[in-house]
């Protein structure tokens, strides 16, 4: 069974850092590309970064938080990690780990609530 459990959400002041991490289970983590995903209150879901598995290391970023975040990975640790700088109000959502096949999302973990205030 396919799981993906992320973790590392929590409250943080406007500039703030966290780091999100997504441990994944029950398939070959470094065969699949991964993204991170947020759900904004009210609002649908957003698209947030990527990385593929070949080529190892090519990511992908929204506009709204290049040059901010961060993704990588661990195989050896079948973990994502999304790395959050200089995080702004509107960076408040539930952010989700999922599994892509091609372009489709084939996996999403419950999520990790971001909360960004002062």
């Amino acid at each position: 069974e396919v799981q993906l459990v992320e973790s590392g959400g929590g409250l943080v002041q406007p500039g703030g850092s966290l780091t999100l991490s997504c441990v994944a289970s029950g398939f070959t983590f470094s065969a699949y590309d991964m993204s991170w995903l947020r759900q904004a209150p009210g609002k649908g879901l957003e698209w947030v970064s990527g990385l593929k598995s070949h080529p190892p290391g090519r990511t992908y970023y929204s506009e709204s938080v290049k040059g901010r975040f961060t993704i990588s990975r661990d195989n050896a640790k079948q973990t994502l990690y999304l790395q959050m700088n200089n995080l702004k109000s509107e960076d408040t959502a539930v952010y989700f780990c999922a599994q892509f096949y091609g372009r489709l999302e084939s996996a999403r973990g419950q999520g990790t609530q971001v909360t960004v205030a002062s």
